[in-house]
């Protein structure tokens, strides 16, 4: 049992927001666990405050940008593994096709991206883990961009060895993506053929490589509330530079497929928890929040404590419009960072 989960819950009452307020706000050191769960229940009428605190948490100890990325699949489609939510494992019956992308497609994705004002440009793989045919290609992409676009180059291509790593490195990755998924006691319930500590020891090699760490996961997948503290408890340890927040978009064909969609109230004070938890770290909007928030819920989830957006397409489902995020961006007076900043 998560050690998490044995522990004392705190009462949820607004008292919390005051506990966040000298804890976070003042002293910048993240939410401890009970405190987070206390935050995931408080009733609605407290929304409001807690985003509002949440909020200035973000503009004290992140500052006002708001950072965006683009992401591409270079392989789509056909992965080995079971992750109970992705549309992409080669064990369910879900509609996604295997595709491969040439370089030539890599480095107009990347400059469609960067139009945006994009400072990042992530490459991903639906694989267990990079072979050498993959490993190659994305060091041709990576070239092939780097000569013909200003953009820091990502990628997330499943759990690496320690080769793999310094490989990356040596490419000159800026940032790696390989999410928790989910919390430690609750894993085993989203994917059976790899390990939550597997998942775990890649973040762990990719920072001590001196790449930034993107990690993330998922909420709405049917975790408890402790269950979804827990797993921003657990983000934090492990320090990321970056944590993508998605909800779950059931998939037809999943064993997720048939999972209610995540309330936006309860998006909304995930959003906020996570903040708390992490009080420097960059928090990204990333799949499912047009599904889960809409349009009002997207700008209250920018004034809660997001401070990155992925513009454009997911890996399998669609986004906003980028122009519709830049717009709103524009009209919350919300700067887009710069990218001689993020270097």
């Amino acid at each position: 049992m998560s050690r998490y989960i044995a522990a004392v819950t705190a009462p949820a009452t607004p008292d919390v927001l005051a506990v966040a307020r000298d804890r976070v706000l003042r002293d910048g050191r993240g939410l401890a666990y009970e405190h987070v769960v206390a935050v995931l229940c408080l009733p609605d009428a407290a929304i409001p405050d807690l985003l509002q605190l949440a909020h200035e948490v973000r503009l004290r100890w992140c500052g006002p940008e708001v950072e965006v990325e683009g992401i591409v699949s270079l392989k789509t489609g056909g992965c080995p593994e079971d992750c109970h939510f992705c549309s992409q494992s080669g064990q369910f019956t879900s509609p996604v096709r295997s595709v491969w992308l040439d370089v030539p497609q890599l480095v107009e994705a990347a400059r469609q991206t960067a139009t945006t004002g994009a400072t990042e440009f992530c490459i991903v793989a639906a694989v267990r883990g990079p072979d050498d045919r993959l490993l190659a290609q994305v060091r041709d992409g990576i070239a092939a961009i780097t000569a013909e676009v200003d953009i820091n180059i990502a990628c997330s291509l499943g759990m690496l060895t320690q080769d793999q790593v310094d490989a990356l490195a040596a490419m000159g990755v800026h940032r790696y993506n390989h999410n928790l998924e989910a919390a430690r006691s609750y894993f085993p319930q989203v994917v059976t053929t790899h390990s939550y500590e597997e998942r775990r020891r890649t973040c762990e090699m990719v920072r001590t490589a001196g790449m930034e760490l993107c990690c993330g996961g998922l909420v709405g997948m049917g975790e408890t509330l402790e269950q979804r503290a827990e797993l921003a408890v657990e983000l934090a340890e492990l320090q990321p530079d970056e944590v993508p927040l998605n909800f779950l978009n059931p998939r037809p064909g999943t064993p997720f497929g048939d999972l209610p969609v995540m309330s936006s109230a309860d998006a909304l004070r995930a959003i906020a928890a996570f903040r708390l938890a992490m009080p420097t770290t960059i928090l990204r909007y990333a799949g499912g929040r047009e599904l889960t928030l809409g349009d009002v819920g997207t700008r209250d989830g920018l004034l809660g404590g997001v401070n990155a957006v992925i513009v454009g397409n997911y890996l399998t489902t669609l986004g906003r419009d980028p122009a519709d995020d830049l717009e709103l961006l524009d009209e919350l007076e919300m700067p887009i960072k710069e990218l001689s900043k993020t270097l």
